[in-house]
């Protein structure tokens, strides 16, 4: 079985430049690098299934939920950097909450229109910040879990994620990805499945690097603290 991964970066433009760093702009929408997904095998798109409601077959469904059961794992990659999760957050379009939807922008998994050979999945968490191969690597391993142990995905979310409040989120059994690097982190090191994707040398090395990337965001005395805190206290 091959697999083809197209790479869409949306890039948020701040006056005649575009950036790739997630969060560049306070008050207006991020950059995101969605990663539309598809799985081929002699020629054909395994996610495709004419016969189904959807237009999916069991292994797009499968791959959908082995991806959730992952992503938070997954997200110190997908979103490596301090500032990915200023780009995550309610309100600014990128998806934080875990949920799938054949059209919901809202949902952290959406299944674009386009069907048959053009069948694919599209996480829209990633940023692109991330390193493209490793990206690649953690979405396969999670979509490919999935499959191999027949995972099932929960019920599609239609509704509006960012309009609901936490209790209803809680009903209907939506979690939310990390909010900060430092979270991520941790998720990543508890995923043996993500981890053993990344292989050990990459894994430790990486996690090295983002660890001591935390540390030294969570001594660092920001312009938005003297500002706020100086003349106050």
């Amino acid at each position: 079985m091959t697999f083809k991964l197209a790479v869409k970066t949306l890039a948020q433009k701040n006056g005649l430049h575009a950036t790739f760093m997630p969060k560049p702009v306070f008050g207006i929408n991020g950059s995101g690098m969605h990663t539309n997904m598809s799985l081929f095998k002699d020629g054909k798109n395994v996610f495709a299934d004419p016969s189904d409601s959807r237009g999916l077959s069991k292994e797009a469904y499968s791959f959908i939920a082995g991806i959730l059961a992952h992503v938070r794992g997954m997200a110190a990659v997908t979103n490596p950097l301090v500032n990915s999760y200023k780009r995550l957050v309610p309100g600014y379009e990128a998806p934080c909450y875990l949920a799938w939807s054949a059209s919901n922008r809202s949902a952290l998994i959406r299944i674009p229109a386009a069907r048959g050979q053009a069948t694919r999945v599209e996480l829209r968490c990633p940023d692109p910040s991330c390193n493209p191969y490793l990206n690649m690597a953690v979405c396969l391993a999670a979509g490919l879990d999935g499959i191999e142990k027949g995972m099932t995905p929960p019920d599609e979310i239609t509704e509006n994620i960012f309009a609901m409040d936490e209790a209803t989120r809680e009903a209907k059994g939506i979690a939310s990805l990390p909010g900060t690097l430092h979270e991520a982190v941790k998720c990543l090191k508890a995923d043996s499945v993500i981890c053993d994707a990344l292989g050990e040398h990459v894994l430790t090395q990486y996690v090295e690097g983002k660890e001591k990337e935390w540390d030294a965001y969570r001594t660092h005395v920001s312009s938005w603290e003297i500002e706020r805190y100086l003349v106050m206290y």
